[in-house]
């Protein structure tokens, strides 16, 4: 997804190790970026980028003509079925097929508001029907689409415009009169029940006042850092010869404070399950769900109706204003590559990005400088020469005098500060140096054969000229006048981003074939880059949280952090997911260094006991077992000690089990998942510690398929036990505890158990403030069902005796 597909890997690393050793020598030793750049183009040869071509015709990203009947039936399929959402998102893959003002495009616009109209999403439904009238929708059936139109203003208490659109209705068929079985007539039946609608709903407007529940919003940073942007006056930046960059807190944070909201500089959607490379005629078009049907490919929204770009079948937008500044920023380019671009992988194309941004930004020196480096004029990438006032934080010194330093911070103006902008990017280091010398050779040989194509098209572009009313592709004068310079910054940012990308997340709500399981996970939405979110350090036991909303990071202090402390944030590696030795590996392999933090420090030296959430207990006592390959409870009176490769093999038999019931669960199959997993609670208190992780998950499954069969005391007390494995392993005040106390309060809720269900809301409340904030869909959930709670009458009280 990152890198480039399998088949483009495989084929550049078969390349590099055919290479004479001199030439292999010559680029692994390469001391700039540019050498390395154009020593790797020159061997790009012809049959190579035929190779990638023809990877590249594997997705089908251009517009076919056939395409809008047969997702149009498929839509029809799954409407008839009832499944409105998957029907809807059907109907928008016709549209991407479509073209502009044509029959197929509004006919996919007006399927799609009724499976809209039937999923209550009433505004989006009336912004359908304009688009499908816009695109010329049929003359004989424009009556079926103003009965939904007016169907719509009713439901949103527009009344005055439902009545007029009532009114054109009746005006039309008395103009068009038709046969008593006619559709004209049905048409008419349901305009008659749809008039009574509009006056009833007039009778009573005035004695049943709407009641609207307002969610609480979001505290913008309420002082914003005068040298870093988008970054509370909490925090300041320092540099330090050996870390870099970093970030520390000016005065005492408390838990929650909002420290840094900043929208990316580039996000670039991940296209998800693609379909494979290569496509059988007879399944040529994809009828599976991906992002990139779900969310605008700009902003991240999400959302069913969306609008499709009018040069290709991939790029879709949630509006036309989206759709029309992603044209003008960066996909009048892009357009034309997406299947090249989706071979190449999401982070040649944020390479990409980034570089067309550059064009609205004065990155004159940047250019220049890069240019020179290309001669041979031994000058170095550029780094900035600015200045930036950096507090002291020893006390006295800060109290009596304010002392201030002065250093050279790499990204910063000439002013001293930190923006989000093309400079900042462009400072954040590629770690040339770390990478190894195939990595460089197939990012470097991946972006020379993008720009060789950028050339062609542009030399093509410019040689037709326009020749239709459809915008073109963009003809930039940096483009055009030095490609290698492109090509020396994307090869820059690529590298850079193995380090600095940020994977944006969404919350994503999955449900069964029986839509009897409903299940939460984190998934990776986009990769973006921020530049001020870069600047924090990692740390295995971070103190603050990072979460997304769109392209928006924000970050928050996840505990109380000190005046003077750094601000720290996790890369992935976490000690409450993974153990020391491969949280190491993973941080040395991906971000080149070795982290020290106390929690990394205190495992190393063994002061500390292994993570409780994957330790093994005695059969007989009960107790924990400890060792190394031989493990054993320390007590006389127990069995032999017992090899821990044996337990691993019995808990891997364990998981098998534990995923088959999983399967069950999402097939609807509840008794057999149920039996299955009670014997895998069985079998895993025998040989696990009560904390352990798989004991926490089998007791979350089982409140699932209690949940489903409306069972909701017993999936209660499941969940309370999953909860206590979650609180050893995450901690109390996790992000991990707020989304298990969330799943709690909903099944408390549910079972009508009020007492404790308010308690528990509050609780998840408390810890999820602090990590997502107010505008999160879990505190506004929580909100409804508290106000829900508080607004049911007193409990009957029983007859005295």
């Amino acid at each position: 997804m990152d890198l480039p597909v399998d088949e483009w890997k495989s084929y550049l690393l078969q390349k590099w190790s055919l290479l004479p050793k001199s030439i292999q020598i010559t680029i692994s030793t390469a001391e700039t970026l540019s050498d390395i750049f154009l020593h790797s183009s020159s061997l790009l040869q012809p049959e190579d980028e035929m190779f990638l071509k023809r990877l590249s015709r594997g997705y089908l990203v251009e517009k076919d003509p056939n395409a809008p009947i047969f997702y149009r039936e498929e839509g029809n399929k799954k409407f008839q079925e009832k499944n409105y959402m998957e029907a809807a998102v059907l109907y928008s893959k016709g549209a991407a097929h479509s073209r502009p003002n044509s029959e197929d495009l509004s006919l996919c616009y007006a399927n799609r508001s009724a499976a809209l109209f039937h999923l209550g999403q009433y505004e989006t439904c009336l912004e359908d029907i304009i688009r499908a009238q816009m695109h010329g929708y049929p003359e004989r059936l424009q009556p079926k689409v103003l009965l939904r139109k007016a169907e719509c203003l009713v439901a949103l208490g527009r009344l005055q415009e439902a009545s007029q659109t009532i009114s054109d209705l009746e005006s039309d068929f008395t103009a068009k009169p038709t046969l008593e079985a006619s559709p004209f007539q049905i048409l008419q039946r349901n305009l008659h029940h749809l008039k009574m609608k509009v006056k009833e709903k007039e009778n009573c407007l005035e004695t049943s006042p709407q009641t609207l529940y307002k969610a609480f919003e979001d505290l913008d940073l309420r002082e914003e850092n005068e040298l870093i942007s988008r970054a509370s006056s909490s925090i300041s930046l320092c540099t330090d010869p050996l870390k870099g960059r970093y970030l520390v807190a000016t005065k005492d944070i408390l838990p929650g404070e909002l420290l840094v909201k900043e929208d990316a500089f580039v996000s670039v959607l991940n296209p998800g399950e693609m379909p494979p490379l290569h496509h059988s005629l007879k399944n040529k078009w994809d009828a599976r769900v991906s992002n990139g049907d779900l969310y605008c490919h700009r902003c991240l929204k999400h959302t069913l109706a969306t609008v499709p770009c009018h040069g290709c079948s991939y790029a879709k937008y949630c509006s036309q204003e989206c759709k029309q500044q992603a044209w003008e920023l960066y996909h009048s380019t892009e357009c034309s590559l997406g299947g090249l671009l989706l071979t190449l992988g999401v982070f040649c194309h944020v390479a990409l990005r980034l570089t067309l941004l550059a064009r609205f930004e004065d990155v004159g020196e940047v250019i220049r400088k890069l240019h020179d480096e290309i001669c041979n004029k031994d000058i170095c990438l550029p780094e900035s020469k600015n200045l930036v006032k950096i507090l002291s934080y020893d006390q006295e010194e800060t109290e009596e005098h304010g002392k201030i330093m002065e250093t050279h911070v790499p990204g910063c103006d000439i002013k001293g500060k930190y923006e989000n902008n093309y400079n900042a990017v462009f400072n954040l280091l590629p770690h040339t140096e770390n990478h190894s010398p195939e990595h460089k050779f197939l990012c470097a040989l991946s972006v020379s054969a993008l720009c060789r194509h950028l050339e062609t098209t542009t030399s093509q572009a410019l040689a037709t000229g326009p020749q239709s009313s459809e915008p073109r592709a963009a003809v930039t004068p940096e483009l055009c006048a030095d490609l290698n310079i492109w090509g020396v910054a994307m090869l820059r940012h690529i590298l850079q981003l193995q380090c600095n990308a940020q994977a944006i997340t969404v919350m994503q709500h999955t449900v069964s074939k029986e839509s009897v399981i409903a299940d939460s996970r984190q998934v990776r939405l986009a990769t973006g880059i921020f530049p001020v979110v870069s600047l924090l350090n990692h740390s295995c036991s971070p103190n603050t949280s990072v979460s997304f909303s769109r392209t928006v990071a924000t970050v928050r202090a996840a505990r109380r952090i000190e005046k003077g402390q750094e601000i720290l944030h996790c890369y992935g590696p976490h000690e409450s997911r993974m153990g020391v030795a491969e949280r190491q590996w993973k941080l040395g392999s991906q971000y080149f260094f070795h982290c020290s933090c106390p929690a990394c420090h205190a495992e190393e030296l063994g002061t500390v006991a292994g993570p409780r959430w994957q330790a093994f207990c005695c059969c007989r006592c009960r107790a924990l077992m400890q060792g190394g390959d031989m493990l054993s409870c320390g007590s006389r009176s127990c069995a032999e000690p017992v090899r821990r490769d044996h337990l691993v093999s019995r808990l891997r038999d364990l998981q098998q089990q534990v995923e088959m019931s999983r399967r069950l669960l999402r097939n609807g199959k509840l008794e057999r998942a149920i039996q299955l997993l009670l014997g895998c609670q069985q079998d895993a208190e025998s040989f696990l510690w009560a904390e352990h992780a798989v004991l926490g998950e089998i007791e979350d499954d089982l409140a699932q398929a209690y949940a489903a069969l409306g069972d909701w005391q017993t999936s209660a007390t499941h969940l309370r036990k999953s909860l206590q494995a979650v609180e050893a392993r995450h901690g109390p005040s996790s992000v991990e505890m707020g989304r298990e106390l969330f799943k709690l309060a909903q099944v408390l809720f549910n079972g009508f158990a009020i007492a404790e269900a308010r308690d528990t809301i509050q609780r998840a409340e408390e810890v999820l403030l602090v990590h997502c904030g107010p505008c999160s869909d879990e505190i506004q959930e929580l909100q409804k069902m508290r106000s829900y709670l508080l607004d049911l009458p007193p409990l009957p009280v029983g007859p005295s005796e």
